[in-house]
């Protein structure tokens, strides 16, 4: 065994004593023979040993009210299929407002929105409240029955939670696409499942100026014939088209407060339909369940994050990442959750942090890129705003490169909860990240959370500890998929995680689970470097590359080619007024080879106009890699998976001339 380094942080004792899940621990000690000694590592290893207790003591800690009672935990254990709390109903949307039957905290802020003018309003419990029983019961009244699919065409706005909690309360499945993304982007997912109402704006604010997406709106309306209803929402002041109901209309503020009805619906019930970043074919359609998602984030929100009345949660995140759906369930917890319309970086690179000083955010999410845009814009957050009551600082998206939290502790502040967390879309959740209780090491997620059984595995499935290896989990989680949509035969959704281990989920990612229990991400194992027979992910070389103040953003591929060789470009988007010369290219060479090894040295290094993304911000690798080994555009990529594909031509076309 090596000596653990020195953590970064680590919580005081009161801290420690102060924290929820130290709380829970207690009483699960109590009530339900959790150990009462050994900290979190014990508790982790009775949640996965013992999962039926550990998700009934979650169920009773956090006092989910089943309308009918379960008739055990779980069912049937294997994955996929797992059957959770069967026989039990009840309803999502009535545990996210159960702050409001409090009278001592009804008008407190249940929401606070902000845009690009920093202004912040609030919406109250009881307000909150009653807008989604007017709008559910106008739903009812338009014949949306439980099972239906309503949509959101919205950016993160007060109407879009109250359009989710609204449909949950009818027992409908919600679903999402922000007004960023294009008509061809909505409709590859909305198609799929067929909403019979579409909630809409007729523009958003972004970067300071005004985008009109009313055109596109009329498209969706044309090329959507199951909707039977749209309900304008005008950001941009707009009235309502021809056709279309009108926001004030449909939550009727001078009606009698109508009481909501909250349909109880089973455990297994869906709650809404996420999508995959998926950069060929039609998205992954994954739908997951109301009672699935109640347990899960209640666990994640109200134990890992420690969020609980008194605090503000805030995390940048458009109503087209799982992300959003994650901070909406904030509010199960009694926690107010702010939501930012706007731009990450406007009117400066700084502008969340003067958000999370604005609102009073005790808890900030946001991306590691923003991070490290933030570091290399030279923004000092603590120097510059008063952050006081912020508590955490969390990111995800993609590992946080030790530089980053590096920076967080330097100019945020040193008493400072880092917490990178990672999981996915695939389960709306974590699989390793937040723990309030545990120390942080630089470049480490903190450890695997509770009732997820995490593990690194060797292409033989043998678990190891201190390498690298498949992230595996191998017990099932309430908030996996209940199934993808349109996947009758459930063959999709067994190939995406079960095909290489069957019964076990295989996410995708490269991983090494340290000796002292904390957690490394590497990248994408589908998109891994193997030069030598030795692996390596991206990850690392662009967290190297991209400590030098010329590289904007970075893109390394992998190519396998056929007489045996193997070619490693690195693809480099410079900053304004950068030029890549010799000088430049031998420095990015010997950082990569200092830092890591003479292996991940590319071949070449090539100028590129910018770096591609999904749609939810991702380096696009696998299809770049695709169009370098000759694959045609059209297969490459689905083009409404893309922020621009037009940045793909240059891939193909340099596929042409090396061919």
């Amino acid at each position: 065994m090596t000596a653990s380094p020195a953590p970064l942080w680590q919580p005081d004792a009161d801290r420690v004593a102060a924290a929820r899940i130290t709380r829970f621990q207690a009483w699960a000690a109590e009530r339900y023979g959790a150990p009462a000694e050994g900290g979190y590592v014990a508790l982790h290893r009775w949640s996965v040993d013992e999962l039926e207790t550990f998700w009934r003591a979650v169920a009773d800690w956090f006092d989910v009210r089943f309308s009918t009672p379960y008739e055990q935990v779980i069912g049937d254990r294997s994955m996929p299929g797992a059957q959770w709390f069967t026989g039990a109903t009840l309803n999502y949307a009535e545990h996210a407002l159960r702050a409001a039957e409090d009278p001592a905290r009804a008008q407190e802020p249940a929401l606070i929105h902000v845009d690009e003018t920093h202004e912040a309003t609030p919406v109250s419990w009881s307000e909150l409240r009653r807008q989604v029983g007017a709008l559910a019961a106008e739903l009812r009244a338009l014949g949306v029955r439980p099972g239906d699919r309503v949509s959101g065409y919205l950016p993160n706005i007060p109407e879009a939670v109250t359009a989710l909690l609204a449909t949950a309360a009818v027992g409908a499945v919600w679903t999402s696409c922000a007004p960023d993304f294009g008509a061809r982007s909505v409709l590859d997912r909305f198609q799929q499942v067929e909403p019979v109402v579409l909630f809409t704006v007729d523009g958003y604010r972004y970067g300071g100026k005004e985008h009109d997406r009313r055109d596109t709106v009329a498209e969706l309306r044309r090329e959507l014939p199951t909707l039977r209803a749209v309900v304008h929402i005008p950001l941009l002041g707009t009235s309502a088209p021809e056709g279309a109901l009108s926001w004030a209309d449909v939550i009727s503020p001078d009606a009698e407060p109508a009481e909501p009805v909250f349909e109880q619906v089973p455990f297994d019930h869906p709650l809404w339909v996420l999508y995959s970043s998926g950069t060929t074919g039609l998205p992954k359609a994954i739908v997951q369940s109301q009672g699935g998602i109640l347990l899960e984030h209640f666990k994640q929100l109200g134990l890992h994050c420690d969020l609980g009345p008194g605090d503000r949660f805030f995390w940048y995140t458009s109503t087209g990442w799982m992300m959003w759906n994650f901070l909406v369930s904030g509010l199960l917890t009694g926690t107010t959750v702010i939501l930012y319309d706007g731009s990450p970086g406007y009117p400066g690179t700084g502008a969340q942090w003067a958000i999370a000083e604005r609102t009073g955010a005790t808890l900030f999410g946001t991306s590691a890129a923003y991070v490290m845009a933030c570091r290399k814009a030279g923004v000092h957050p603590g120097r510059d705003h008063d952050l006081s009551r912020v508590k955490c600082v969390a990111t995800t998206g993609s590992p946080l490169p030790p530089d980053g939290f590096r920076w967080l502790h330097d100019e945020v502040r040193e008493d400072l909860w880092i917490a990178s967390v990672s999981g996915g879309t695939d389960v709306c959740s974590c699989f390793a990240g937040a723990v309030p209780t545990l120390p942080v090491h630089i470049g480490e997620l903190q450890a695997a959370c509770l009732g997820t059984d995490l593990q690194a595995w060797d292409p033989h499935g043998k678990p190891l500890t201190g390498e690298v290896g498949e992230l595996v989990v191998t017990n099932p989680m309430p908030s996996m998929p209940i199934h993808f949509w349109n996947d009758p035969d459930g063959s999709r959704y067994r190939d995406s995680y079960f095909e290489m281990f069957p019964g076990v989920w295989r996410h995708g990612d490269w991983i090494t689970i340290t000796d002292h229990g904390s957690v490394v991400i590497h990248g994408r194992s589908d998109s891994t470097l193997n030069r030598q027979g030795v692996r390596m992910g991206s990850s690392d070389i662009y967290e190297a590359v991209e400590r030098l103040p010329e590289i904007r953003e970075s893109l390394v591929i992998g190519l396998e080619e056929p007489n045996g060789g193997y070619w490693m470009p690195l693809f480099v988007h410079l900053a304004p007024g950068a030029a890549l010369d010799d000088d430049l290219r031998e420095r990015v060479k010997r950082t990569i080879r200092e830092q890591l090894s003479p292996r991940h040295v590319p071949d070449d290094i090539i100028e590129v106009p910018a770096i591609p993304h999904t749609l939810t911000g991702k380096r696009i690798e696998v299809p770049v890699k695709r169009l370098l080994q000759g694959t045609p555009l059209a297969k490459a990529v689905n083009p409404g998976s893309v922020d621009d594909i037009e940045l793909l031509r240059f891939y193909e076309e340099l596929a042409r001339t090396r061919g």
